[in-house]
């Protein structure tokens, strides 16, 4: 299944995609990809705000894209990292089964399944500007997020693993 089509049957059952990537065996360039592409688009979401921020405050835009690139390409990855292994963790002692593999194969998942509300949001957050509309896709996208992760999360831990 192409990869925009895992994402669309995501939106149908969350657990199930991260069950499909998982059968697949544990392969750490897999997550590594994953991670890297929702922070690749989430630097993309970024630009209409950067632009908008630019233009409003009258200073250039390459050091704010600069520091944007910096922040989502090399910091966020190895935060991303540091939050599934908290969330593996939290798993274990509530018993969970599974594998850290597991916990970040959910976490990647989740953020790039949910990149095309977060795309959403940065276009609202360039064209509008701060606001209720900007408010409300980002609580919209929050949750989604947490619905895709809470989900595979639950289903990475059913697999018991060695």
């Amino acid at each position: 299944m192409s990869l925009s089509r895992e994402i669309l049957a995501t939106y149908r059952g969350p657990g199930k995609g991260v069950g499909r990537r998982l059968a697949r065996g544990p392969r750490e360039a897999r997550a590594l990809m994953l991670v890297m592409a929702a922070c690749a688009l989430f630097f993309i979401a970024q630009m209409p705000a950067l632009s908008r921020q630019a233009h409003l405050e009258e200073t250039e835009l390459n050091p704010l894209l600069g520091g944007a690139l910096l922040a989502w390409l090399v910091l966020a990855p190895l935060l991303f990292y540091l939050i599934a292994f908290l969330s593996h963790l939290v798993a274990k002692l509530f018993g969970g089964k599974g594998s850290a593999y597991g916990a970040r194969l959910a976490l990647f998942w989740a953020l790039l399944a949910a990149t095309p509300l977060v795309l959403l949001n940065g276009l609202v957050a360039g064209l509008m500007g701060p606001g209720l509309q900007l408010t409300l896709v980002g609580l919209v996208w929050f949750a989604v997020f947490l619905w895709f992760w809470l989900s595979g999360l639950a289903a990475a831990q059913k697999a018991e693993t060695a």
